[in-house]
């Protein structure tokens, strides 16, 4: 079968992440999380005091930092910055609550688009994220967008959090998750937004593992498809 393209877009905490990590394992695909690169440039960012308004920080930030991905022994993505794994503080509430304002950076929207198409230069890959389906990827042969109710969201964030022993009440999370909304979806460098050709699951009342059998269904079948 030909190997395709994945595209995986939609809102935080609707499972794009752990489907998507599933869904390649599966087909022995590579999975990136974009979201983790704009994660790790905002951990960066606020590490190093960048002010997001002065163009001059930006760019030499930018020609500093380099995000890389490694699949550890039990077959987890982890995500490094300068070569120190941030996996654990990039998933912090404190990054929640400044990546939305980063990813509007144009320049920062570039470097990270042309980074993640080198990487899914080969194909063979799963990908999710905001802008997949529409900007990076907009041939990819699978686009799917992800959506659910925004309490199961926010609880589903708050579960994700614990595990992480950081404890958040749900409001907070509600109020973090639709701001994030908001500037995703109005932002003037790749909004958030369902590709014309997406398939769209909403994931409200179904499982993760329910999730990752449809993708692969849809998968399997668009791999067939492309290689006749």
């Amino acid at each position: 079968m030909r190997k395709i393209v994945v595209a995986i877009d939609g809102y935080s905490a609707c499972g794009k992440s752990t489907t998507a990590k599933e869904t390649a394992r599966i087909l022995g695909y590579r999975y990136i999380d974009s979201g983790a690169m704009y994660r790790a440039m905002t951990l960066y960012f606020l590490d190093h005091h960048i002010a997001i308004t002065n163009p001059k920080d930006i760019a030499r930030a930018l020609e500093k930092v380099r995000i890389t991905f490694q699949v550890n022994s039990a077959g987890a993505t982890i995500t490094f910055l300068n070569g120190v794994n941030v996996e654990r503080e990039i998933r912090e509430m404190r990054i929640s609550e400044f990546v939305s304002q980063v990813s509007t950076i144009q320049a920062v929207r570039h470097a990270m688009v042309d980074q993640q198409r080198r990487m899914g230069k080969e194909r063979a890959i799963v990908m999710d994220g905001r802008d997949i389906g529409t900007v990076v990827f907009p041939q990819a042969e699978l686009k799917l967008f992800m959506s659910a109710d925004i309490l199961v969201r926010a609880f589903r964030r708050q579960k994700e959090l614990l595990s992480r022993d950081e404890m958040v009440d749900v409001d907070t999370i509600v109020e973090n998750l639709l701001k994030r909304d908001k500037i995703d979806s109005t932002r003037k460098e790749s909004p958030l937004r369902k590709a014309v050709d997406a398939i769209e699951i909403d994931t409200t009342h179904i499982t993760i593992e329910e999730q990752v059998d449809e993708v692969v269904r849809l998968a399997l079948t668009r791999m067939v498809k492309a290689g006749k």
